[in-house]
């Protein structure tokens, strides 16, 4: 029977292959870190980015790591770094709104044929699981990028029908906006408080989930331990609005750069392409076959004999869910008191990891 916390098992991962692709990045990264602290046979990194593999590296001096230069496009590349493989998390993406919304010829490529790619090379060298890492922009997508994650999805969770008699199993993990990562809110509103006296805000109705950067690992190990095949796993996060976060940092960081600041303007710019006022992690007709405990919620696969297979032997523990859909519209924002609080956890004296 599953346990309902985020606890590891503390041998899981030990003595395993595990590859992260985007492992360079900011989630990646991390997750890269604590894998190796878990005793496993081997972590292999797959990036495109040379030099934060090179970076990597050399900050982490690990006998178990593996660099790999490679690109999800490329399926002779994948087949290449999963021989002998256990576990692949599945980080790679190109994840930037406005960008994807530009330029959706290529995040197809990589979001969506990528993962294809990836899906294909795990059934022929039978891993033991896959696990997807997306984002509540998949949910009812109003952009490329959340549609091209929708697809990777989508792609992940049918894989399940191609298997036979493989052992593989495919899985997403589902987030919000992870704290501190490279390319978003904090760091931005950061760079705009050190450097000049304004701060731009899309709206200032905007919500958005929440959650730290060892939080999302501490998901996506989880999920990497109890996965079955078919599961769209959805950590339950704080909702922040995002021009109350502006005012905090404002009022937190001005200082610390000589600042003074009731002199700071919050300039509204307007939505940009593709984005969103308020962000969903589940939809109506998911929450039919979501399961939840006090930390997070399991959607299970809507075809009836893989859901049969994962209730009986892995939700006995978590109850049914009476949520009828999760959104950041939906639920109480975050004081700025809270806010701060949230704030002082991470280090914003440094820029989050390349």
């Amino acid at each position: 029977m599953m346990r309902s916390d985020t606890e590891l098992e503390s041998d899981f991962y030990k003595d395993k292959i595990i590859l992260v692709t985007g492992g360079a990045g900011s989630i990646g990264s991390q997750l890269v870190r604590r894998l190796l602290d878990l005793e496993p046979n081997a972590v292999r990194v797959l990036d495109n980015n040379e030099t934060g593999l090179f970076d990597l590296g050399k900050d982490l001096q690990s006998d178990k790591i593996r660099l790999f230069i490679g690109d999800m496009r490329d399926d002779n590349r994948l087949k290449r770094a999963l021989e002998g493989v256990d576990i692949v998390f599945h980080a790679a993406a190109l994840k930037h709104v406005p960008l994807c919304e530009h330029n959706p010829f290529d995040a197809v490529k990589t979001n969506v044929l990528g993962t294809q790619n990836l899906m294909d090379a795990a059934l022929d060298k039978e891993v033991d699981k896959v696990i997807l890492i997306s984002t509540d922009k998949a949910v009812n997508p109003s952009n490329v990028m959340g549609a091209t994650k929708l697809l990777a999805e989508r792609l992940t969770i049918s894989a399940n029908y191609y298997r036979g008699n493989r052992k593989t199993a495919f899985s997403c993990v589902r987030f919000g906006n992870v704290l501190n990562s490279r390319g978003s809110v904090i760091p931005l509103f950061k760079k705009q408080i050190e450097e000049g006296d304004e701060v731009t805000l899309t709206d200032p109705e905007m919500t958005r989930f929440v959650m730290s950067i060892p939080k999302a690992v501490d998901l996506i190990l989880k999920v990497g331990e109890i996965a079955q095949g078919g599961e769209i796993f959805i950590l339950k996060m704080p909702v922040i609005k995002i021009s109350d976060l502006a005012e905090v940092m404002v009022k937190k960081l001005a200082p610390l750069s000589g600042r003074d600041p009731t002199h700071m303007r919050i300039k509204t710019t307007g939505i940009r392409s593709g984005e969103k006022l308020y962000e969903k992690l589940m939809t109506s007709e998911e929450s039919r076959n979501a399961y939840e405990d006090g930390s997070m919620l399991v959607i299970v696969p809507q075809d009836p004999e893989l859901r049969r297979e994962t209730t009986q032997l892995q939700y006995l523990t978590f109850r049914k869910t009476e949520m009828k859909g999760y959104s950041s519209n939906d639920v109480e924002p975050l004081t700025k008191s809270e806010i701060s609080s949230l704030l002082e956890e991470l280090n914003l004296e440094h820029s989050p990891d390349e």
